[in-house]
């Protein structure tokens, strides 16, 4: 035990590999993942399978919209993914190569590799699966936040009310052996928070805004006073 990297040892890597400041807004996803995925760090039976991949992708994209500057993302994802000893650019490679493997095929399709843990599956959507609710399993709510996701990739989602996707995602997911009452809680708290997220991004957008009209019409006055 004496061996683990503790949380402060996670921390100080993190801020190592991303020595900026992150602003107000984001600071709480920030925390929030790095956290996360230290204490996944230290489960024995815990996989980086596909859910959990597109689902860590799903959280950082949706919470950080707006971020400035944008440069500074791939960094941020990098660093918080690397300091707790995950490799960014296999997580990134598992979640984009999963959504577009179920891109093009309808809700059903989906539902039937994912009742079947990959199997009969495009890869790597295969491969990412196979190890979901095994023995050797430990569940993380980013899983929960992926398989609606990869529900959401798939063709004819358009016409399904959000509501009924997620009851979908609870059923494959109980199907699959993953607690229905725990998918339930995750992805409410989810959506909740992401319509929060992008209501206080929104309010950001405004003042600033207004703040940038406010300095174009003190420069106007300043110009003509000095015409």
């Amino acid at each position: 035990m004496t061996g683990l990297r503790t949380i402060a040892d996670s921390k100080r890597a993190f801020h190592a590999a991303f020595p900026y400041v992150i602003p107000s807004l984001y600071r709480r996803t920030a925390d929030e993942l790095l956290v996360e995925l230290h204490l996944l760090s230290h489960q024995t039976h815990f996989t980086s399978n596909a859910l959990f991949a597109v689902g860590l992708q799903q959280v950082f994209t949706a919470f950080t919209k707006g971020y400035q500057p944008t440069k500074h993302l791939s960094e941020l994802f990098d660093a918080l993914c690397s300091c707790n000893g995950f490799n960014p650019v296999e997580l990134q490679s598992l979640a984009k190569g999963s959504e577009q493997a179920v891109s093009g095929h309808s809700v059903e399709e989906v539902q039937a590799w994912l009742q079947a843990k990959g199997d009969g599956a495009p890869e790597p959507l295969a491969s990412g699966l196979a190890s979901v609710a095994g023995e050797q399993f430990h569940y993380s709510r980013l899983m929960a936040v992926g398989l609606f996701s990869l529900l959401s990739s798939a063709q004819g989602v358009e016409s399904q009310d959000p509501e009924d996707l997620c009851k979908t995602a609870h059923s494959i997911g109980e199907q699959i052996g993953l607690s229905r009452t725990r998918l339930e809680k995750d992805l409410s708290l989810y959506r909740n928070n992401l319509e929060k997220m992008a209501q206080a991004v929104e309010l950001m957008e405004e003042t600033l805004a207004a703040e940038r009209r406010k300095r174009e019409r003190q420069a106007s006055e300043t110009t003509q006073t000095q015409d």
